[in-house]
C-alpha cells in the first residue's frame, strides 16, 4: 500500500505572514507548536493557539494568516507562530484517514514523542543523503498511529488529566516570555503546591523544568530550521538574557549554541 510525503518541516514566523488561499491536492497535518494563528479552511476561520492540531484532507481551500489578534478581549502583544507541518497522500493514508472522525482543529498536548517522529520524518525527507524511501514509510506510519494515541490519551475523562494538560498548555502558549510559577497556578486556579504536585504527577517534571525544556526545545528548531541569530532565538523562546540561554543550552546539550549551530550546519 503506497505511501508518499510530499513536504514536510517546521516554520517559525515573529513577524505578519500570510500563505494561500490554496486548495489541497494532499492531505496536511500540521500541529501548532506555539503561539498562535488564524486558519481558513473551506470559508471557516479558526484561532488556532499552541497544542492545536489541524487536518485537511485533498480538496481543502486553506489559507494561513499570522498577525496580532484580539483574543478575549485584550490584544496579543506578539506576532509569534512556530509549528510542524506535513503534506502525504496515498491509499494507506486514506484508510489511516477513514478509520476515524477527523475534525479540521483538534486540541491537544505538544507530545514530545510525537515531535521526535515529527523531526525524523523532516531529517530524512530533507537530508542531504538521498532519501530513503522505506524508512521514511515507516517512520510516517508509526508517526500516523502515535498521533491516534496522542488524541485518545488527551481525551480521557481524568479531570486531574485536564488539568495537568492546560498547565502544559498555557507553558507552550507563553515560552516566548518570561512567566512564574503563579502564573501557571493561577491560570488554572489552583494554588502553587497543588498544581505543581498534579504537573509532576502527570509528566514526570516540575513545572519550570517543563518550561526550560520547552524553552529549549524551541530553540533548538529556529537554530536547525531558521536564520535567526543566536540572539534572537533566545529572546524569542523567553530566556531574558542570552547569558542564560548559552548556560542553559550547554547544560542540557553539553554543547555551546555556536558549536551546536556549527555541527547542524
Amino acid at each position: 500500500m503506497d505511501t508518499e510525503v510530499l513536504s514536510c518541516g517546521y516554520a517559525f514566523h515573529a513577524t505578519r505572514f500570510v500563505q494561500g488561499p490554496q486548495q489541497l491536492d494532499a492531505y496536511l497535518i500540521r500541529l501548532q507548536s506555539e503561539g498562535h494563528c488564524a486558519i481558513f479552511a473551506d470559508g471557516r476561520e479558526m484561532w488556532i493557539e499552541a497544542g492545536d492540531l489541524v487536518l485537511l484532507k485533498p480538496g481543502s481551500v486553506y489559507e494561513l494568516r499570522v498577525e496580532h489578534r484580539h483574543a478575549g478581549g485584550s490584544p496579543r502583544a506578539r506576532c509569534i507562530s512556530g509549528d510542524y507541518y506535513l503534506f502525504c497522500r496515498g491509499a494507506w493514508v486514506e484508510q489511516w484517514w477513514e478509520r476515524s472522525a477527523r475534525p479540521a482543529r483538534t486540541r491537544t498536548d505538544v507530545n514530545e514523542n510525537l515531535v521526535y517522529l515529527w523531526r525524523q520524518i523532516i531529517s530524512e525527507k530533507n537530508g542531504s543523503v538521498e532519501e530513503n524511501t522505506e524508512l521514511l514509510n515507516y517512520l510516517f506510519r508509526s508517526f500516523c498511529l502515535f498521533l491516534d494515541k496522542a488524541l485518545m490519551e488527551s481525551s480521557a475523562p481524568d479531570n486531574q488529566a485536564f488539568t495537568a494538560s492546560r498547565m502544559k498548555r498555557f507553558i507552550q502558549r507563553n515560552i516566548h516570555r518570561p512567566f512564574k510559577l503563579e502564573d501557571v497556578a493561577n491560570y488554572v486556579e489552583l494554588s502553587v503546591s497543588r498544581s505543581s504536585r498534579i504537573f509532576k504527577t502527570h509528566y514526570g517534571k516540575t513545572i519550570m523544568q517543563y518550561a526550560l525544556d520547552a524553552r529549549l526545545s524551541a530553540a533548538v528548531d529556529r537554530m536547525t530550521y531558521t536564520t535567526m541569530t543566536l540572539e534572537e532565538i533566545a529572546d524569542s523562546c523567553g530566556f531574558g538574557s542570552y547569558t542564560f540561554f548559552h548556560k542553559a543550552f550547554k547544560a542540557k546539550f553539553g554543547l555551546s549554541p555556536t558549536a551546536f549551530r556549527n555541527r547542524t550546519k
